[in-house]
């Protein structure tokens, strides 16, 4: 079950199933549990329990909203929601303000069109609501008998009556299975298809006429042995099989939902993350110790030897950061964590005990402790050391300091106008915030607000900052006095006014300080500027602020006035903290001693940051393109002062519950696990997921292995082995290869070799109608299944067989959308989370904000339109019947032998050489008229503007096609590129 609040719930929307109104939990569908949990309790908790919740006793107009049985029986007024009808639910009425009477939430804080639309589709759907029974009361505690929670034990190996088939110890399993059933296993696959097969499984990349030849000439016992070996030393598996761990990674080169115009998009270093995956598969790394240096790579004693493991970390920390909600970004490190070792939804336990796994909300905030008490470092630490000497380095300090200055001037100049501005008219400024506010007996009006700032020449960016002193205490340091005189009515001034001046004057004992000193509550400055006055108004109290500023700016020229400045570092500070605390006011908050670039620039204008914004920009484009920029890692730290986090109460993080103590998930240590007392608890939970007692995290991990050889796991949803998963088709040969795989050393390689080297995996895809009516899915696995290449492998197959490949390894992303398209394997491409390129989705790509074991797959249009009109397969066509080994062919009938070789991995049969000689026969000469198809030019498409002015990178339409492939076709590219458009192409058999 997906619970996690941020999740798009698009196949619910889409489903609309009418349910009755007293249909359980048990009647729900998969897809309507998850846009419930997904869209509509984050929302009925946010916005209605409130005044609506009868656990609380907030039952207002005798509506209670937090129960099922609440919403259907309503209020006062009667039923919240008719299922199935919106128009007659006064929930959709009343959240649409159709009815001045009747608004909820009230005042004027009306929900998003978002949630309007969901809470209406919800309706349509009937309503469906879990919240009934014994569940809602909270799952059970403790490991239950659910069979992924129970120990794990390495079963014995069946006994069979094929010995002769049996190849490895997966085959015992399997055949024992088959024969309960009366079935026999599928002849073996030929040696084209069996060498296909693994080189697509291994590498991604379809095997070379040569390796094909190699295979087919080795008569060995241990022919197909050498293949499999051969490929797992690889370095392009490392390629292939860390792009199935960047799907679980959610992988992304860019942040995802933040405010565009005020931080950069870009993640400049995930890319040293993925190529520490790659690098990781290629080593053949012990599976639990890629899970410690993932969760805790930071602090293992390796990492003090070898920094470049640090780049581990990226799985961590290159997920959404959701415009900045620590909460939201904890809830995504949680939820990988978990799902992607654990196959567990723990984030479902966010808001309450978790509905159907024994996984108490407690234990959720126990992860949320963990991950709180980290921190993520300004400058990342560096992976290798840089070479000072290198050209491209050089040239890249050149440019990064050029571009830190500019930086670094901008923030000073904008910095000391600002404050310069508001010194200089300090009087105003503060008597217009009173005069406007409703704190003045005569507020001025708009347009007498728009005269005073245009008589007096007022900064409308300063205007907006000073604003801020309508909410100003008492207390506070610098504006305390002027809080406590507004207070004041026009007539009180002369009996009350040197009252409070009294107050601000007063000397506050001073405990163990040198004999004679003097302490205030509020800065010497402003004592010194009221002491001996009696303000008659608030004119008279801002004219005192406007002299001592006045003062502050006199002073701050006289001291860097004549010093050439360039950055903030370079400004001489006060001697005195309270006049250096004056000099940053108001960009600094009064109780700060915080004068660090960070916290002065936080407090400049919008559109200052704005422009500061597309600086930063430019430094994360420079790092993340420069070929001179140095690999850094995405780092996280453990905090200086860990603690635990309590539980927000209905997931609300203003509602504080008890406190959850750092420690492992109860369900796989037992009700009372140990608390972790090592600083975070990251290297504790790292040893808890991979230590060989827990019963979860191997059989996880198998059944990922064996999903992607085969199409299917044991357990065919990867991410979720909980109580609402369907049970493992083998549940004996899961926990065998499962114990096996941690005996071997937790070694990948191994168990591909287990595997690929077992009768099962070399079967032929051939079908048996027979077996396939009572087994459609082939679960009892009696053939091997019939898969669709990935976009990655379809991609760098068509650049392989074109000869035009680059197998450079790792560095930084490239464009692929971007002509003239990049050679580089797909894995190396740039991702963008929040403009995901269009050819991705049209192949069903891993949505790159949530962890995906598992991709589902479509067959949309898009794929074939893609094969037949895209420049990329136009191109590779082309370059088919370029390369040299086609040239020397000595006829055509030679030449459609070998592209058939290099495509289908298969020799031409005659009346497929017949049908290719013929079409070259028929097919035109090419004209000028007649041209590949081509693209549309660039035409800009702006996206809807999201809420709160977050904005997400614009969209374009794919540039236009270069000239060379706008170029007619011949007969021979005309032929190739139907070859390429083949079924037999993009699929393995």
């Amino acid at each position: 079950m997906q619970c996690n609040p941020q999740r798009t719930a698009a196949a619910a929307v889409v489903a609309g199933v009418f349910l009755a109104s007293t249909a359980g939990a048990a009647q729900l569908t998969r897809d309507q549990l998850n846009f419930f949990e997904n869209k509509i309790r984050p929302i009925l908790a946010d916005n209605c329990y409130k005044c609506h919740n009868a656990e609380d006793g907030k039952v207002k107009g005798g509506l209670a909203l937090d129960t099922k049985a609440g919403v259907l029986k309503g209020g006062d007024t009667g039923p919240a929601v008719v299922p199935g009808d919106p128009d007659k639910s006064l929930l959709i009425k009343a959240i649409s303000y159709k009815d001045p009477d009747l608004q909820m939430p009230p005042k004027g804080e009306k929900l998003t069109d978002s949630q309007i639309a969901d809470l209406t589709t919800w309706v349509r759907q009937g309503a469906p609501d879990p919240r009934e029974g014994a569940a809602y009361a909270g799952a059970a505690k403790g490991k239950g008998s659910h069979w992924a929670f129970q120990t794990l034990q390495k079963p014995p190996v069946p006994q069979v009556q094929m010995k002769g088939w049996v190849s490895t110890e997966v085959d015992n399993f399997i055949l024992a299975k088959l024969a309960e059933k009366g079935m026999r296993p599928s002849l073996q696959a030929d040696k084209r298809a069996l060498i296909r097969r693994a080189t697509f499984d291994l590498i991604g990349l379809p095997p070379t006429p040569q390796e094909v030849n190699d295979f087919l000439n080795d008569t060995s016992p241990d022919a197909f042995k050498k293949v499999v070996d051969h490929l797992l030393n690889s370095p392009h598996y490392g390629e292939r099989w860390g792009r199935h761990w960047l799907d679980v990674a959610r992988y992304s080169d860019t942040k995802g939902e933040i405010n565009i115009r005020r931080e950069p998009p870009q993640y400049p270093y995930a890319w040293t993350y993925r190529d520490y995956v790659v690098k990781s598969f290629n080593q053949d790394k012990p599976y639990d110790q890629f899970i410690r240096e993932q969760v805790a790579a930071d602090l293992l004693p390796e990492s003090k030897r070898d920094p470049s493991i640090q780049a581990a970390l990226g799985f961590l920390t290159i997920g959404n950061r959701f415009d900045g909600n620590a909460n939201e970004i904890i809830n995504d490190r949680i939820d990988v964590v978990t799902k992607g070792f654990l196959g567990l939804t723990v984030s479902c336990a966010r808001c309450h005990d978790h509905m159907f796994d024994p996984i108490p909300q407690k234990d959720y905030y126990s992860m949320h402790g963990i991950f709180n008490s980290c921190i993520e470092p300004a400058e990342k630490p560096l992976l290798t050391k840089v070479n000072d000497s290198n050209p491209e380095y050089q040239d890249y300090l050149k440019k990064r300091a050029e571009l830190d200055q500019r930086l670094d001037n901008f923030i000073y100049n904008e910095s000391s106008k600002f404050l310069s501005e508001f010194r200089k008219n300090a009087a105003n400024y503060i008597y217009l915030v009173y005069a406007s506010s409703d704190r003045s007996p005569e507020k001025m009006s708009n347009q007498e607000r728009t005269a005073f700032i245009k008589q007096h020449k007022l900064d409308r960016e300063v205007v907006a900052r000073m604003n801020r002193l309508n909410n100003v205490r008492a207390n506070d340091p610098i504006m305390g006095p002027y809080a406590m005189f507004s207070q004041l009515k026009p007539n009180e001034f002369v009996s009350k006014s040197r009252e409070i001046v009294a107050r601000i004057t007063a000397p506050v004992p001073t405990k163990g300080k040198a004999k004679g000193a003097v302490r205030y509550n509020y800065n010497t400055e402003v004592v010194k500027a009221f002491r001996g006055s009696a303000p008659t108004s608030m004119m008279h109290v801002a004219i005192q602020y406007g002299r001592m500023f006045a003062t502050v700016e006199a002073l701050n020229t006289s001291l860097v006035g004549k010093t050439a400045m360039r950055t903030l570092d370079d400004v001489p500070r006060f001697p005195d903290a309270n006049m250096e605390a004056l000099r940053w006011f108001p960009l600094v908050a009064s109780n700060s001693r915080d004068y660090s670039e960070n916290s002065i620039r936080r407090g400049l204008p919008q559109n200052v940051q704005n422009r500061e914004g597309g600086m930063r920009r430019d430094l994360a484009e420079l790092e993340l393109r420069h070929p001179g920029a140095p690999a850094r890692a995405m780092v996280l730290n453990d905090s200086p002062r860990p603690a635990n986090s309590r539980v927000f109460i209905r997931g609300e993080a203003n509602n504080r519950g008890d406190e959850a103590p750092r420690r492992f998930l109860q369900a796989l240590a037992g009700e009372n696990p140990p608390n972790y007392t090592q600083g975070s608890g990251r290297l504790e939970l790292a040893n808890s997921i991979a230590s060989r007692d827990n019963p979860i995290t191997a059989r996880v991990l198998v059944n990922r292995v064996w999903m992607h050889h085969f199409g299917e796991g044991f357990v065919t949803t990867p991410d979720d082995f909980g109580t609402q998963s369907a049970p493992p088709t083998h549940p004996e040969l899961l926990d065998y290869l499962a114990a096996r795989f941690m005996e071997e050393g937790w070694s990948i390689k191994k168990l591909h070799w287990t595997i690929m080297l077992s009768s099962t995996y070399q079967q032929s895809s051939e079908n048996n109608p027979r077996y396939a009516q009572f087994d459609p899915g082939n679960k009892l696995l009696w053939r091997y299944n019939v898969r669709r290449l990935e976009f990655e492998a379809l991609r760098d197959s068509l650049l392989a067989i074109g000869g035009k490949l680059d197998r450079t390894f790792g560095g930084q992303p490239v464009d692929l959308t971007r002509e003239p398209y990049p050679t580089r394997r797909t894995i190396y491409g740039y991702i963008d989370r929040a403009n995901l390129a269009e050819v991705f989705n049209h192949f069903d790509f891993a949505a790159p904000d949530m962890p995906t074991g598992k991709r589902y797959q479509t067959i949309v249009p898009q794929q074939s339109l893609f094969l037949m009109n895209s420049p990329l397969v136009i191109e590779q066509a082309r370059n088919l019947v370029q390369r040299p080994d086609f040239k020397d062919q000595p006829s055509d009938a030679a030449k459609v032998r070998l592209l058939y070789e290099l495509v289908y991995q298969r020799p031409a049969r005659p009346e497929e050489i017949k049908l290719g000689l013929e079409f070259l026969a028929e097919v035109p000469a090419p004209s000028t008229a007649s041209t590949a198809p081509a693209r549309p030019e660039v035409i800009p498409v702006v996206a809807k503007a999201p809420a709160k002015g977050k904005q997400k990178a614009p969209m374009t339409r794919p540039a236009p096609t270069p000239a060379a492939n706008r170029q007619p076709l011949n007969a021979w590219e005309h032929y190739a590129h139907a070859l390429l458009l083949g079924n037999e192409f993009t699929f393995i058999n």
